[in-house]
């Protein structure tokens, strides 16, 4: 009898354990943001951002503090001021099986600019690049139009693609799997929008194997309900876990928080370009003006504005208020620049010396479901600015929507938020407040069409000079300037929370992105 009830035991143990190896080779994340599409040049934003890098890899990587590491570039060295060479990583193969040389970096970068209908072009940081010559199959040197200093942090901004598998591709091949082919740690196998994407394992990763066979990204735009996937073990990790929700998932014993400071601005722009404005007319609807234009007014937003309130109310304490573009410590960070004050005397007197006694209309639009509480957020912001005067409504809408319509320029006053690409602060003034350059990819997401044109030469200049304590000074001179002017007003910077079921530990990064490499499993 004994005998018998140990091998019954052993086989409970033997389909327990098997069980439990299952469940640790599929991994399911519950994401706040889904993809607008899967081919990894098409929009420069953190969800698109995030997902191509379970398919593809970068030149150079970012370790979790977005400090520069091999990819499949293995060193980059300055062979003259104009000239970058990069020696690759030999015996990588695309999905495919098809190998990985200079010919796919060399066609990567002629495809970016060429990307049709891209809302946030990633231009800008492959523009300088004058000329490519492959030396071999893997060493490639990049002939500059102008020294580049900051050419291997652009060169980490986006991943490298197939020349093979995506010459003539559309971004509907990449969306539907077609030439969605890598060298990353997952192969795609299928994308259902609005419900999954499903990830397989690249067993002949260059990289660190991943435990999981299988991974199912799983996009739960609704704060509540992913924290409920969680807690009832629908899905394993989620990300942007709201601040309200972070005490009472601390005390769940089945749980696991951790949370990172992050580069993520939430920030207003405002539409500084038109005298005509869509969304901005006088107390009783009629068409003015556009006031925005003025910076007595938009210094008087950024006083009405309450950022303690918002950081410690709205973000339960998960918000740093923001004075620039990147946090204190990043480099071309300016010393001088503070958080604006809450200052709403100070803010009516602006108003009435600009001519708006009695304020204005205006709408300010947001997304509903991109950024930590960022309807609650709209909402504060249009009461502050309402008790100043400026009769605010607000618009909220999923990011889907919200960002096609923003690059079209349908808005006045926006709600948005910003991660540095580069880790630092170059790449934030040379996408948010450089005039709009479609051809150089500057003003790429500068959706208020500010501009400067001393600013936008302080910028230009630094990015060419190689000296890197005067190249820090150009930058922070530039930001000074377009923050001084008010060409954004910065709110806050988030402060990221994941939350996992026990036995798994998240290793957060300061970019927000949520990676299978950083998922961590734990006894």
């Amino acid at each position: 009898m004994r005998q018998k009830l140990l091998i019954v035991l052993a086989i409970v143990a033997c389909f327990a354990f098997g069980a439990t190896m299952a469940h640790a080779e599929k991994m399911t994340l519950g994401l706040k943001g889904e993809p607008t599409s899967l081919d990894p040049h098409f929009h420069n934003v953190n969800a698109n951002n995030e997902q191509a890098l379970y398919v593809f890899d970068k030149l150079i990587r970012q370790d979790n503090k977005q400090k520069l590491e091999p990819g499949l570039a293995t060193s980059w060295t300055p062979v003259s001021d104009n000239v970058w060479e990069f020696k690759l990583r030999k015996g990588v193969k695309f999905h495919d099986g098809s190998p990985f040389t200079a010919e796919d970096v060399k066609f990567t970068i002629e495809r970016i600019p060429n990307v049709p209908n891209s809302p946030s072009s990633f231009t800008g940081f492959v523009s300088n690049i004058q000329k490519m010559d492959i030396v071999d199959p893997y060493t490639i040197r990049f002939i500059t139009e102008a020294p580049a200093p900051l050419l291997p942090r652009q060169m980490a901004a986006f991943p490298i693609i197939s020349k093979k598998n995506a010459e003539g591709a559309t971004t509907e091949d990449f969306n539907s799997g077609k030439a969605c082919i890598g060298t990353g740690p997952y192969s795609l196998v299928k994308w259902e929008r609005g419900d999954k994407i499903i990830y397989k394992r690249n067993d002949n990763y260059w990289g660190k194997k991943m435990p999981w066979e299988e991974i199912i990204v799983r996009p739960i735009t609704n704060d509540g309900t992913r924290v409920a996937a969680l807690k009832s073990g629908d899905v394993d990790l989620i990300n942007f876990v709201p601040p309200a929700d972070v005490d009472g998932l601390a005390e769940n014993k089945k749980v696991t928080l951790s949370e990172s400071p992050s580069t993520r601005l939430i920030y207003l722009h405002l539409d500084t370009d038109r005298d005509d404005s869509p969304t901005v007319t006088g107390n009783n609807g009629e068409k003015i003006k556009n006031p925005l234009k003025d910076f007595r007014v938009r210094k008087a937003i950024s006083k009405a504005i309450n950022r303690r309130a918002i950081a410690g109310r709205i973000m339960d304490g998960l918000a740093v208020p923001a004075s620039q573009m990147v946090p204190d410590g990043y480099e071309g960070t300016s010393k001088r620049l503070k958080p604006e004050e809450y200052d709403p005397k100070g803010a009516k007197a602006l108003l009435a010396d600009a001519g708006y006694p009695e304020g204005f209309k205006l709408v300010i639009h947001g997304p509903n479901d991109r950024y930590v509480n960022d309807a609650d957020i709209a909402q504060a912001i249009a009461q502050m600015l309402t008790k100043i005067g400026i009769k605010t409504e607000v618009n909220t809408m999923p990011k889907s929507v919200y960002f096609g319509r923003a690059s079209a320029l349908e808005f006045s006053f926006m709600l948005v938020g910003w991660a540095t690409d580069t880790g630092e602060q170059s790449n934030c003034v040379g996408a948010l407040l450089h005039t709009y350059d479609k051809e150089k990819g500057f003003g790429s997401s500068n959706r208020g069409r500010y501009s400067n044109p001393e600013l936008d030469a302080t910028i230009e200049k630094a990015l060419v000079t190689v000296d890197p304590e005067k190249h820090n000074e150009l930058i922070i001179k530039a930001t000074e300037m377009g923050i001084g002017d008010l060409g954004i007003i910065p709110i806050h910077y988030q402060v990221n929370v994941w939350g996992s079921r026990k036995g798994i530990e998240y290793n957060g990064r300061t970019d927000g992105y949520t990676l299978p490499r950083e998922i961590k499993v734990v006894k």
